[in-house]
């Protein structure tokens, strides 16, 4: 390829990332955080240490015990038939019965499973935490453009109300509207927020001025009334009630952002908290919170808790241990098979060093001897103990195990309940606030031509922007649930 073509291409493929940003895309990404939480959660490491260190006893619990070696010296050697004996060397392995070491390695296998199925749990309760944060966190940013749109419409009042005092008599054929809030600005709010719009003030904190308005619009508007209010409100312009109105909701609304703000400050520390981050990493959300797709099957979704649930598996592998401890104890009851040698280091006679000529064919010669140990495991009692114990505790986990499937079913539809009801409000508050919407539109017109007071202005703003709360908490609920109901089945790559 010739140089000048390389660089076209190389610019091609520049201008083409500039348009995509995909790294950006996948390291702000749902996915990305949940990965990145998998990989740095203390608590998720330490269950997966746990993991590892339990596979360690695999060997362990397979392994021959150690040889034993006697050695003994005789501080006067001991005269014997053919020499004096110096020492004794006893070298003895024990072997235990046929099939015992593989049982015990099957007992620590299924352990070693039951540690890895603790870990799916943990790990599976912390994906749960992160969509939960997640949720909470897009409901907050949604509550803060909806605050920051509120305050738009009550400027855009304040501006109308202030034209009708200026112009009480030529207000009536004016053409002028305050239009509705974008259909595009949805609220995710959360149980917190519940139906609050009919008290703005009981959101949470603040950390930012960027939403706020500058309070010179108030202060323009209380000073403009500022002699009407000292000398009496008998005296004040006709209409001049509206625009101290208009403010009143602007000051409170200006304070339910600083508290957001600060309540999203405060949830992405926590956020930044589950994925061993610094708490001030900045953390990219949605503008808004969608349903995600999901399609319920509860026979599916029973197979597939039966199959995957981590308690259920780990329940499943207490029992095979269990099992493989009793069939261990069942051998341990019967002998242990030793094989060794003997070595004894034995010296000629002092008689046969002296005298030359005597005859000692075998003096000083040493001896070798095998050897072969049997235990007698006659004390029958405690071996019969030990496999009632092991029979009573596989038996024990069989009825955990029906439990913990019960209950498991149980939270199933349970959580099927709480979908359908989240869905079904979605639907009800999507239809309540278009018509709140259209309802808005007419009454300030109304409100433009004098035949409507500023009250329903501000009862019908507050209705349309409390059923976008209502709808966005109906969404989150329903998003929550779904991740619940994954979480039943154990999240994997397939259904996170």
């Amino acid at each position: 390829m010739k140089p000048y073509n390389f660089l076209r291409v190389l610019l091609v493929v520049l201008a083409l990332m500039g348009l995509h940003p995909v790294a950006a895309q996948t390291t702000d990404s749902l996915d990305h955080y949940l990965e990145t939480a998998a990989k740095n959660n203390p608590g998720l490491n330490a269950d997966f240490l746990t993991y590892k260190a339990s596979l360690e006893k695999v060997p362990q619990a397979g392994a021959l015990p150690d040889p034993r070696l006697d050695i003994g010296f005789f501080l006067k050697p001991m005269d014997i038939v053919g020499g004096r004996q110096i020492a004794d060397f006893t070298l003895m392995q024990m072997f235990p019965w046929f099939g015992t070491r593989k049982t015990a390695q099957t007992e620590a296998t299924h352990m070693a499973k039951m540690a890895y199925a603790q870990f799916t749990e943990t790990r599976d309760n912390l994906y749960l935490e992160v969509y939960t944060q997640w949720y909470l966190l897009s409901t907050l940013v949604q509550q803060l453009r909806d605050n920051r749109d509120n305050l738009q419409l009550m400027k855009q009042l304040e501006e109308l109300a202030l034209r009708k005092v200026s112009s009480p008599y030529s207000s009536s054929s004016s053409g002028y509207t305050v239009p509705a809030p974008s259909p595009a600005t949805k609220a995710t709010a959360t149980s917190s927020t519940g139906g609050a719009m009919a008290g703005m003030g009981s959101m949470g904190g603040a950390v930012s001025s960027s939403g706020t308005t500058s309070s010179s619009a108030m202060s323009s508007g209380m000073g403009s009334s500022g002699g009407g209010m000292s000398s009496g409100m008998g005296s004040a312009a006709p209409g001049m009630s509206d625009v101290l109105r208009v403010q009143l909701e602007m000051a409170e609304i200006e304070n339910n952002i600083k508290s957001i703000l600060s309540e999203i400050a405060a949830e992405k520390a926590k956020f930044n908290a589950l994925l061993n981050r610094p708490s001030d990493v900045e953390v990219i959300l949605p503008d808004s919170v969608t349903m995600v797709p999901f399609q319920f099957d509860d026979v599916a979704a029973m197979d597939e808790i039966e199959r995957q649930n981590p308690m259920l598996g780990m329940l499943v592998e207490e029992e095979l241990a269990y099992r493989a401890k009793s069939e261990m104890d069942k051998k341990m009851s019967y002998p242990m098979i030793g094989l060794g040698l003997q070595y004894m280091l034995i010296g000629e006679h002092a008689a046969s060093t002296m005298q030359p000529g005597t005859d000692n064919a075998m003096g000083g010669m040493d001896m070798i001897m095998p050897m072969v140990s049997i235990s007698l495991p006659i004390f029958r009692n405690k071996y019969k103990a030990q496999q009632r114990e092991s029979r009573l505790q596989w038996q024990s986990a069989r009825e955990k195990y029906n439990n913990r499937l019960n209950m498991l079913q149980s939270d199933l539809f349970r959580l099927k309940h709480q979908l359908d009801d989240a869905e079904r409000k979605i639907v009800l508050y999507k239809k309540q606030e278009q018509l709140a919407r259209t309802t808005y539109q007419l009454v300030v017109q109304e409100f433009v031509t004098g035949r409507s007071d500023l009250t329903n202005v501000i009862q019908v703003q507050r209705q349309l922007l409390d059923y976008q709360l209502r709808e966005a908490e109906a969404i989150v609920e329903y998003n929550t649930r779904v991740a619940s109901i994954r979480k039943l089945r154990s999240f994997n790559t397939s259904n996170k």
